[in-house]
């Protein structure tokens, strides 16, 4: 059975890339608090305007949990320089993750370096640069989630474009690697119900992400819908989710650079809040 949200039991968690590039960590959190909302997803350069400690005080003071951190990953580089600054990073975000408690790091896995047109040695070094950080994600007590991006971004952000080949990697490298399943980016997939059960199985599903596909969609990068808005089946995929085992808050992402990016940090919650009850 699925959770009903009207109850309360299943919470909501607002990624901070809803409310828009104008909008602070304090400003999300404030609104959070205001509309009952309990989890929060932060997006790193909002951490990075707050300052890290800062940030952290501002959370726990606030009693609100993290669900996860966006974003790690961007593994591939075109030489070692490269490499070696991308795992700094990812060292850091580790430590972000850690600091605020987040329940996972959420990896963005990159694709071709500059000049490559060599998608496969991409995804090699996608899986070496998780393999390599394993290690370090297990000694910091942070889970890494594997999200895969739709296919419109191979060639720039993600190489990892299906559950299964996001599963197949977690099963190659083991450990307490998982998943973020993004219903924007795996809607499309004719054998998504499938992958979502087979994640349930390994208990690697970490987190659940929602927005709405639009038609016409004017940027595939900014222009999600809320949810209700587009075509996606919400309802059918959270039902599938939760059969699959997953127990976490429905984390609310929505990149709407014409649409709800130019509205009031309020309007916008009180829309989450109303859609998730509604359409998800």
């Amino acid at each position: 059975m699925m959770r009903d949200f009207s109850t309360g039991s299943a919470p909501i968690a607002l990624n901070t890339a809803t409310l828009g590039p104008r909008a602070s960590l304090k400003d999300a959190v404030d609104g959070c608090l205001r509309h009952g909302i309990a989890t929060l997803s932060p997006w790193r350069d909002r951490i990075a305007a707050t300052g890290l400690h800062a940030a952290s005080r501002l959370i726990r003071d606030s009693g609100l949990t993290v669900a996860g951190l966006c974003r790690g990953g961007m593994f591939p580089a075109a030489d070692a320089a490269g490499r070696k600054a991308v795992r700094e990073d990812n060292l850091r975000a580790l430590d972000e993750a850690a600091t605020l408690g987040a329940g996972a790091l959420v990896l963005v896995v990159g694709s071709l370096p500059a000049g490559s047109k060599d998608i496969s040695a991409a995804r090699r070094q996608v899986e070496e640069g998780i393999a390599a950080l394993l290690e370090d994600a297990r000694e910091f007590g942070v889970r890494l989630a594997i999200e895969p991006l739709h296919p419109v971004y191979a060639a720039e952000r993600a190489c990892v474009n299906t559950l299964a080949q996001a599963l197949d990697m977690c099963d190659r490298l083991g450990g307490d690697l998982g998943i973020a399943i993004d219903a924007y980016h795996v809607w499309w997939d004719p054998d998504l119900s499938r992958q979502i059960a087979r994640a349930g199985r390994s208990g690697r599903i970490l987190g659940f992400h929602v927005s709405d596909w639009m038609l016409p969609t004017a940027s595939v990068l900014n222009d999600r819908g809320m949810m209700g808005e587009g075509i996606i089946d919400l309802k059918a995929l959270r039902g599938e989710v939760e059969a699959a085992g997953f127990a976490g808050p429905v984390e609310v992402e929505i990149f709407s650079e014409r649409n709800w990016w130019m509205r009031p940090v309020d309007e916008i919650l009180s829309a989450v809040v109303r859609a998730c009850r509604t359409a998800v």
